[in-house]
């Protein structure tokens, strides 16, 4: 009983100093907006204005309040917590019913990625103004989405790390708070500012996806599972590009193009909110000893508990209950997925954009390569119906296999396109890419989510999602250095590591539908062998 009582006294005073935390981050950021405001009669150009001791002090107020916002949240006792959960498994029935706590959950998901995806996605509207801004160039310019890129990709990495180690809740908590501070992006005076605030800007949204992918694998019945993550992860992204390029339509005409970025203020704070609604695992509230929550979480969501009598794999705390790759098909299946992840970054973030350009210099109207623009957000759209249909009601493996397939066949109508010198169509080699490239990101998180043990599930995750953006970051490179290749040599490119990827899938791939994951934690013995429903 004093064990419990010193729980829910350590509990209040996490929970003052996350609010605390909160507090001190939102004072930082309103700190920035007198500037902003009186940069008004400028037409909002805050370019070679010095900053004032306010703002200075709203950094400090930020990054103070970003430390004691993670003091709240990251748990105490850490090893003899991870000690006490390594003995339980929780997981949904195989035959468990989608009830109003899962469709909530996934509606708070959903809204919080379109959040999440929604600060990224701004970037295409921010650059113009800062060119005219700025007054620098096109190539200069590309530094900003580049910094964001590599943040994303850092930031998926760190915060699958985290999300593993100390919780999926606190995680997507404190990757909020620091996405509230990130909004003083809008804010700062020079373009050298702009590049290191939209790294932390990018480094704070990363890890959203993969951690979201791998709290629903865990809570989702396994029936249900397989379409949820599509569903979720494809509708926040898609909705994310809509409530930027609405926001950038409403805003930008009347305040800016900064305006883009401050708005993370209130939708940050927002995301911190819908944290209240999302719930942290049962096996972690458990080896805290909040019982009561977790017995909570367990009703809610139709979970049941059951005790590991069998040590996985061998002694208890081994490599494989650490999450080590020790397994050669997992290795290959990690390898795999990652390659997926780069060639999709390739064509997302380089021949896709590049693609225009090329038609116009092809002879093609400005018109009609801004058509295949306007018509990709279209197609996107039921293209992830499309994939959620295929990947929970035919095969996960193979529904990726086949999106890498249709994406190889738009990248040799692009090849044809330009043995033909732009005479031909353009219109159905875009359509296979978009159709492709969607249907590959809607499903290649959460199978990588479905594909990996317990441990190491949202850092393999996050791994995958942060090789999507390095695809980006190479395409930036060569943008940042004017070095863009033809088309032609843009497609073979890719082309090769992604009918590699399309071999290694069909090889080492593995059926997750409908699949017990707590099979990935003890893949030597069956569910029913190594465990004892008594407890």
């Amino acid at each position: 009983m004093s064990r419990f009582s010193s729980s829910t006294l350590s509990d209040r005073q996490a929970i003052w100093a996350f609010v605390l935390g909160c507090f001190a981050v939102t004072v930082g950021v309103v700190l920035h907006l007198p500037m902003f405001l009186m940069a008004g009669e400028m037409g909002f150009q805050m370019v070679g204005m010095p900053m004032d001791d306010g703002m200075i002090f709203g950094m400090v107020m930020i990054v103070a309040g970003v430390c004691v916002a993670a003091y709240g949240l990251l748990p105490r006792n850490l090893a003899a917590q991870r000690e006490a959960a390594g003995a339980i498994d929780i997981a949904a029935p195989e035959d468990a019913e989608m009830s109003f706590a899962h469709w909530r959950l996934m509606l708070v998901l959903v809204m919080a990625l379109v959040i999440d995806v929604m600060k990224p996605a701004s970037l295409g509207f921010t650059v113009p103004g800062m060119i005219s801004e700025y007054g620098i160039t096109k190539a200069t310019a590309s530094l900003v989405p580049f910094s964001s890129l590599a943040g994303t990709v850092t930031g998926s990495i760190v915060w699958g790390v985290v999300a593993d180690v100390y919780g999926r809740k606190a995680t997507i908590l404190l990757s909020a708070v620091m996405f509230v501070g990130t909004s003083i992006c809008g804010a700062m005076p020079s373009f050298a500012w702009n590049i290191g605030m939209c790294f932390m800007m990018g480094m704070a949204a990363g890890g959203m996806l993969p951690v979201t992918y791998a709290l629903l694998a865990e809570m989702m019945p396994n029936r249900h599972r397989g379409w949820s993550l599509v569903l979720v992860g494809g509708l926040g992204a898609v909705g994310g590009y809509f409530a930027a390029s609405g926001f950038s339509a409403v805003l930008q005409p009347i305040f800016g193009w900064r305006i883009l970025w401050l708005i993370n203020l209130p939708t940050g704070l927002i995301l911190v909110f819908l944290g209240v609604f999302i719930p942290e695992s049962a096996k972690f509230l458990i080896a805290r000893g909040r019982y009561e929550e977790a017995e909570a979480v367990m009703r809610r969501f139709g979970a049941v508990m059951q005790k590991l009598t069998i040590p996985v794999r061998g002694k208890a705390g081994g490599p494989a209950a650490e999450g080590a790759l020790t397994s050669a098909k997992l290795t290959a299946k990690f390898v795999t997925l990652s390659m997926v992840g780069i060639a999709w970054g390739l064509v997302n973030f380089g021949l896709l954009l590049w693609l225009p350009s090329d038609l116009v210099a092809k002879g093609f109207s400005v018109g009609v390569s801004s058509k295949l623009l306007a018509q990709s957000a279209l197609i996107a759209f039921p293209t992830i119906f499309l994939a959620a249909f295929l990947y929970s009601r035919w095969s996960t493996k193979w529904s990726l296999a086949v999106m890498i397939g249709v994406t190889i066949c738009g990248l040799l109508g692009v090849l044809q396109l330009e043995a033909q010198g732009g005479t031909s169509s353009p219109v159905l080699p875009v359509a296979l890419l978009i159709v492709g490239s969607n249907g590959i990101i809607a499903i290649l998180l959460p199978y990588a989510a479905e594909s990996f043990p317990l441990r190491m599930r949202a850092r393999a995750t996050g791994w995958v999602a942060a090789c999507t953006k390095g695809g980006g970051l190479l395409a930036q490179t060569l943008s940042i250095m004017a070095l863009v290749p033809s088309m032609e040599v843009v497609a073979m490119a890719i082309i090769a590591p992604a009918a590699v990827s399309l071999v290694l899938i069909a090889w080492f791939g593995r059926e997750t539908r409908g699949r017990d994951l707590r099979t990935l934690d003890a893949p030597a013995v069956s569910f029913r062998e190594a465990t004892d429903p008594q407890i």
